[in-house]
């Protein structure tokens, strides 16, 4: 694939600040993550991850600097940079009162896909993700699991070169955890990039092969998480991220 000789993300000197803060949140951040890699972002609460996420993908608006997609940059309001990424959020965003079959022809059309393809691709992830049986019936009857299939299902429908993961497993069970970190390996394995935060480290550790660890909007650590690993004396990411960000509460 000709993307995969391309970062999937490039931020150069970034800056931003929320209204009514004294100090930028980033400043003049940098970070590059390559194409087809399986990346992580971590840190303790507050410390960016979220936001950065939200900056990437263009929900929010960066003061300076520079964001690129595969190359084309991110813009405030540019929809041409939709197609390239998808986005499972840590909040379900979908409609709860439509069934996943009304969910994903909605979705589908929003990002331009024909009928024929919405119909193939849902029968491909209805198949893949377990939710065959309840592709017609409303979604607000679901599972916690059931729902978080439904929301990835909804960010890869258009089949996006980047997807990014804000804490795609919390609240389900152990089989649905599994299953969902099976299909995202399978997922990376065809060439998407997974670019992935979240609170369970051992499941991170399993999925993640390079990490970035943020604290207060800078990087405090960046490379294989192997490496990593070697260079800090720990045998897990959970002692790495308590050795570089400490014990202290983080609310």
């Amino acid at each position: 694939m000709a993307f995969m000789n391309t970062l999937a993300v490039h931020i150069e000197n970034l800056s931003f600040r929320y209204p009514g803060q004294n100090h930028p949140l980033f400043n003049q951040f940098n970070l590059d993550i390559g194409s087809g890699e399986r990346f992580g972002l971590f840190g303790p609460n507050g410390a960016g991850k979220t936001t950065l996420m939200h900056l990437m993908t263009g929900l929010l608006p960066y003061m300076s600097g520079e964001i690129s997609l595969l190359g084309k940059k991110v813009r405030p309001h540019d929809k041409t940079i939709n197609p390239l990424f998808g986005f499972v959020p840590q909040d379900f965003s979908f409609y709860q009162e439509l069934s996943p079959v009304e969910n994903l022809e909605f979705f589908g059309a929003w990002s331009g896909l024909s009928k024929s393809a919405i119909r193939k691709r849902m029968t491909e992830l209805f198949f893949t993700l377990g939710l065959e049986e309840v592709r017609n019936k409303q979604v607000r009857k679901f599972s916690g699991g059931m729902k978080r299939r439904l929301n990835l299902s909804i960010a890869v429908l258009h089949e996006p070169q980047i997807l990014f993961l804000d804490e795609p497993t919390v609240g389900v069970d152990v089989q649905t955890r599994h299953a969902i970190m099976d299909y995202l390996k399978e997922l990376n394995k065809k060439g998407t990039t997974l670019i992935y935060t979240s609170h369970q480290l051992r499941e991170a550790e399993d999925l993640c092969e390079k990490i970035a660890l943020i604290d207060e909007g800078r990087i405090i650590a960046h490379d294989h998480l192997n490496t990593l690993l070697t260079s800090h004396t720990q045998d897990g990411l959970e002692g790495l991220y308590i050795s570089l960000t400490g014990k202290s509460y983080r609310d």
